[in-house]
Formats: C-alpha cells, structure tokens, sequence
C-alpha cells in the first residue's frame, strides 16, 4: 500500500484557481508600480519641497516602500493632485499655442489677404471667390 501517491504535473498555473491568483497579484503589483512611480514623479516636480526631505522620502520608499507610500498618498494626496492639475493645464496651454501658430489665420484674415491680393492684382475673382468658401466653410 502506498502512502504517498506521486503529483501530476498540471502545468505552469496549476488549475484555474491559480491562475486567477496570479492575475490577481499581477493586478496588484502593477497598480503599486503605478503609483510608486507617480509619488517619485510628484517629489520631483514639487518645487516647495527642499532636497533633503525628497531624500528622505526616497529612502523610506526603497527601505520600507508599501507603508511609505500609503503615508505620502495619505499625507500629500491634496497637493499631488493640485500639482498634477497645474501641470496638466501648463501642457494645455503650450499645446494650444502651439497649435494656433500651426493653424495659421482666422477666416476674416484670410479673406482679408486674400482681398488685398485679389485688388494688387494676384489672383483673379475665381480665385479669391474659392479661397473665400474655404474660409468660411
């Protein structure tokens, strides 16, 4: 009679059950990478924050990481998300001058250039007439 039977082999995740765990955990350890890497970006975009306390904060990250960042989401959370905010509306802003100074001019002025070449004599009456729908469609 035997008392041990051997274990078949049921591949890398085992059953069902294990595969659920490991997404699971896969899931979790993301989401702290995630926001491991949004506190490190927040202490270095802190700009009222002196060198050494960010020093200090990324010490206790490395050494004891799950309680220093559940204290830094706890403790800076408001002023995370002002300075997330305030960043995103500094990106919003060079984002759109930058595409009002791709985008060129507004109908009226180009209608109104249009005009002045069409009275210097560069263009014909067809062609303003055309650059005028496009304006003003």
């Amino acid at each position: 009679m035997r008392i041990i039977e051997a274990v078949q082999y049921q591949g890398f995740w085992g059953s069902f059950g294990d595969l659920i765990w490991w997404f699971l955990w896969a899931f979790v350890f993301f989401t702290y990478l995630m926001a491991l890497f949004a506190v490190i970006g927040d202490l270095f975009r802190d700009h009222k924050l002196s060198g050494w306390w960010k020093a200090v904060w990324i010490i206790f990250l490395i050494f004891v990481p799950f309680l220093t960042l559940l204290v830094y989401l706890i403790a800076r959370g408001k002023g995370m998300s002002e300075r997330g905010a305030a960043q995103a509306r500094e990106y919003q802003a060079a984002q759109d001058s930058y595409i009002k100074s791709v985008a060129g001019a507004s109908p009226s002025e180009e209608i109104a250039k249009a005009k002045s070449l069409l009275d210097s004599g560069a263009i014909t009456q067809a062609e303003f007439d055309s650059i005028k729908t496009k304006a003003l469609s």
